[in-house]
């Protein structure tokens, strides 16, 4: 991702959003393929997350931005039904304009160039959408140009660490011929055929 290219948040955004409205309150402790993270700790994520690359998307440079992400800091907000949806929608919207890909920003404390941190954003909804999904039982079909650009940017941290990890873990062995969500979730360091009833 270079130049003034854009991808629309959009549609990704708002797919995480329905799957987070199909998971009841009962699933919220069940595991997920992130270990030692429930299903409420990654809702909790997710909607920290939406805020950050919000306003990094927006230059507002500060507290949101600044700041590592913790995972003792993934608390589900008491009103995360209605927040969620709404920070989705506003992290959409902030990078819909064209200004927030260009120059440099910053996201997780990290000073980035704002097309890089578009795509993590893209990428932290591709993978955390899969995992939601898997860990609750709902179909998933990622957008498809959030699922390139997520793959994209997921191998090229690949090929850079020649340790063989992915962002979050160690590249899962996967055919080269597997559908591009499998590829994209082993790169994440993801076992594509995690279930709940397989899962560490």
């Amino acid at each position: 991702m270079t130049g003034t290219t854009t991808i629309d948040l959009g549609p990704q955004a708002r797919i995480v959003a329905r799957l987070a409205a199909d998971i009841p309150d009962a699933r919220l402790a069940d595991r997920t393929p992130c270990p030692d993270y429930a299903v409420g700790d990654l809702l909790g994520h997710l909607a920290g997350l939406a805020v950050a690359f919000r306003d990094a998307a927006r230059k507002n440079l500060g507290p949101t931005t600044d700041t590592a992400p913790d995972p003792a800091s993934f608390v589900l907000p008491a009103g995360w039904r209605e927040e969620l949806p709404r920070v989705l929608d506003e992290l959409a919207e902030a990078w819909s304009d064209p200004a927030a890909w260009t120059g440099m920003t910053r996201a997780g404390g990290v000073d980035l160039p704002g097309d890089i941190a578009a795509v993590v954003a893209l990428d932290e909804l591709v993978v955390h959408g899969w995992d939601l999904a898997r860990a609750t039982g709902q179909e998933y079909a990622p957008d498809q140009a959030a699922l390139h650009a997520s793959h994209g940017f997921l191998l090229a941290a690949a090929e850079e660490d020649d340790r063989g990890d992915g962002i979050f873990g160690a590249v899962v062995p996967v055919a080269d011929d597997a559908p591009l969500l499998d590829r994209a979730v082993a790169l994440s360091g993801r076992d594509p055929r995690w279930t709940p009833r397989t899962g560490s």
